[in-house]
């Protein structure tokens, strides 16, 4: 004989969640979970039955008058059912009087709480409610039930995957780390072969210039001393343009005396940018660090953004230079790019060119002073180093996941150049990176590196 239900009872329904695969962005209503809502003018013997034919049910929503009231699980319901006179309670009694003696807090979130978070919420309850459901709210008047072992087992599958992606990006980055020292190994002998001819250059300049002026006293002395020249030799003179290579000259030893300074300070920044990092770290002079790196910067610019020096006076600080060469390098390229991109609309654009201001990068180095945040400890010093531009600035969606790649917490599927810049600073050097941006303002960075340390 077919069992008869309640008639104010309605049969659960059960959604088996989302058919996509989980991943650490997935959230509760994704999983499994029961959608089943009693009245509390029900007896609590209509409920056994249901919960008897549903072995898996995990227990019941509570509603009054069509309002949430509360839960009660399947294991509260056993408890008072194996208690003294509990099936007489349980047969005669409503579910109100019921849920006034078995009433405990229940954990209810969002359906939008992510897995990861539903657990940890879940850990933090009392060990006697450990393995009681959660009550997730789908919508506006809509509680559901999803059991605690679903929600530990899709948990413990999430944990796996984080595992993987961290080994994944670890793996990853130990081989751009090899790629960053072997090419870092390559350029430093291509400038050290680029050297040492530069040098050979450099060093003979001063001597051509001293044989070349006294050559030139030499014609003079003879011009002087000879009555009559002979027209063989004026005519080679102007043969040779004699009058313009005597002043030329002069002229194109200085041109390449700059350019050879030109070359050695470019061979020389690259040999900085490319610094192979040693375990410990080493004083280093930010302002040349950064030098080096603009002069880099300004090889792939043709005039278009002005860049700005407000130094300071700055100590010497340990850092790992190759590995802060690389911060830098990463903030000026997002600077450089973000005005380059501004700087083409305003030549497509003529008509605003002359009134929009020329794109331009400044960089402020200074010592500052932190405020303590106990009591007990006194004011830090810093060295900042500062790097604003007038670009348009970014979007709230881009700043946003610039933050969320500077978090350890999320992990992306793939590893930007900031968020590395980030971690170098923080992780390697125990400083600070900071950023902000404004839209038709600009954008700002901010490194500091602490000096108390």
């Amino acid at each position: 004989m077919p069992q008869k239900f309640h008639s104010l009872i309605s049969p659960p329904v059960f959604s088996r969640g989302s058919d996509r695969d989980l991943d650490l962005e997935s959230v509760l209503q994704e999983l499994p979970i029961y959608n089943f809502q009693v009245e509390i003018s029900c007896s609590g013997a209509e409920v056994a039955d249901f919960l008897d034919k549903y072995p898996l049910l995990p227990g019941a929503i509570l509603l009054e008058q069509g309002q949430f009231l509360g839960m009660i699980s399947r294991r509260r319901l056993l408890e008072i059912l194996i208690r003294p006179h509990g099936k007489e309670l349980f047969t005669q009694e409503t579910l109100g009087v019921i849920y006034s003696y078995a009433r405990t807090a229940i954990l209810l979130l969002p359906g939008t709480t992510s897995i990861l978070t539903g657990l940890q919420h879940t850990l933090r309850r009392s060990p006697e409610l450990l393995a009681e459901p959660i009550v997730v709210q789908t919508a506006a008047n809509t509680y559901k039930l999803l059991d605690i072992h679903d929600l530990n087992i899709a948990a413990w599958q999430i944990q796996g995957i984080e595992t993987q992606v961290r080994y994944e990006r670890s793996q990853a980055q130990m081989i751009q780390n090899d790629k960053m020292v072997r090419l870092g190994r390559l350029v430093d002998g291509v400038v050290h072969e680029i050297l040492d001819p530069l040098s050979f250059i450099w060093g003979n300049l001063t001597y051509i210039s001293n044989y070349s002026q006294d050559l030139l006293k030499l014609i003079a002395e003879y011009d002087q001393e000879l009555p009559q020249i002979p027209d063989k030799i004026n005519n080679f003179k102007e043969e040779i343009e004699f009058d313009f290579l005597e002043k030329d000259l002069s002229k194109a030893l200085r041109s390449i005396r700059t350019g050879a300074e030109r070359l050695k300070k470019l061979v020389t920044g690259l040999q900085n940018f490319c610094y192979i990092d040693e375990v410990h770290p080493k004083p280093v002079d930010l302002h040349a660090c950064i030098d080096s790196i603009i002069l880099l910067i300004k090889s792939q610019l043709k005039g278009e953004i002005d860049i700005i020096k407000n130094y300071g006076k700055l100590p010497p600080i340990y850092c790992f230079q190759g590995q802060f060469n690389q911060v830098l390098m990463n903030i000026f390229s997002q600077a450089v790019d973000a005005l380059l991109n501004q700087s083409v609309r305003q030549n497509f654009h003529q008509e605003y060119t002359n009134s929009a201001p020329k794109p331009r990068i400044k960089i402020t180095t200074e010592i500052i002073s932190l405020a303590a945040t106990q009591a007990d400890e006194a004011d830090s010093r810093w060295l900042s180093v500062c790097i604003a531009d007038n670009s348009p600035g970014m979007s709230q969606e881009s700043q946003q996941k610039m933050r969320e790649s500077f978090s350890s917490e999320k992990w992306a599927d793939q590893e930007t150049s900031l968020g590395m810049s980030y971690r170098i600073i923080t992780a390697r050097h125990g400083g600070k990176l900071n950023f902000s941006s404004q839209l038709g303002i600009g954008t700002e960075f901010e490194i500091l590196l602490p000096l108390d340390k």
